[in-house]
């Protein structure tokens, strides 16, 4: 397993971009080490390595931005438990990383669906944050696992969340409406029954969403 670690940690040394690296941090993305490699080429070094459960998760521990998204390329996904899913999703240390693991993993997962219910409904802004990205990624994968969560109750969540004071949750919350818009007719419906009193409202951030939901809607028509 060391091998593997040291390996990797020698691709990622020959692929580094200090550049990247530097404007990340000056961003206020910030790793232990962070190693600027950019994605494409993450995944070519993936490429070169089996998927392991062991050494994904070792990958995991470790406070290294290209370290913890090869982990989530390297996990097979039918050894992923639901327990394992729920202690990775508490451990995202920032949003790249949610991404990542949403994309990667998380939606592949045969108990998606399970995890969008649970996490949505969840108090934690947090949890509820990962919840809306993996019904998201759901959604525009066409996953047969979406089309078993039950709408409603994310929708209403979503609604709420969309004046929540955290600018990616509220984000995520409108992204959530605007997919189910896109792709459900009866949730499309709901939804803008329920934001039309945005149309007029003084409240910026309530008009741009009726304007921007308003304009999917018309779209799909």
């Amino acid at each position: 397993m060391d091998d593997l670690i040291r390996n990797i940690r020698t691709d990622l040394r020959l692929a580094m971009n200090g550049v990247v690296s530097s404007s990340m941090r000056n961003k206020g993305v910030d790793y232990k080490m962070n190693f600027g490699v950019d994605v494409p080429r993450l995944k070519e070094i993936a490429q070169k390595y089996e998927s392991n459960a062991a050494l994904a998760q070792e990958l995991w521990k470790l406070d290294v931005r290209e370290l913890k998204i090869l982990s989530t390329m390297l996990y097979p996904v039918s050894e992923l438990s639901e327990a394992n899913a729920d202690e990775w999703m508490n451990q995202i240390p920032n949003h790249e990383i949610r991404e990542h693991l949403c994309r990667n993993l998380l939606q592949r997962l045969t108990y998606a669906d399970e995890l969008v219910q649970k996490w949505t409904a969840d108090a934690n802004e947090s949890v509820r944050l990962t919840g809306y990205w993996l019904y998201v990624r759901l959604m525009m994968i066409q996953a047969e696992t979406s089309k078993r969560i039950n709408i409603q109750l994310v929708i209403e969540k979503a609604l709420a969340d969309v004046h929540a004071c955290d600018t990616l949750l509220r984000t995520a919350a409108t992204n959530v409406l605007m997919q189910v818009i896109r792709r459900r007719q009866e949730g499309a419906d709901y939804i803008m029954e329920q934001i039309s009193k945005f149309s007029t409202s003084a409240n910026p951030l309530e008009k741009e969403l009726y304007d921007n939901l308003q304009f999917e809607f018309k779209l799909k028509a």
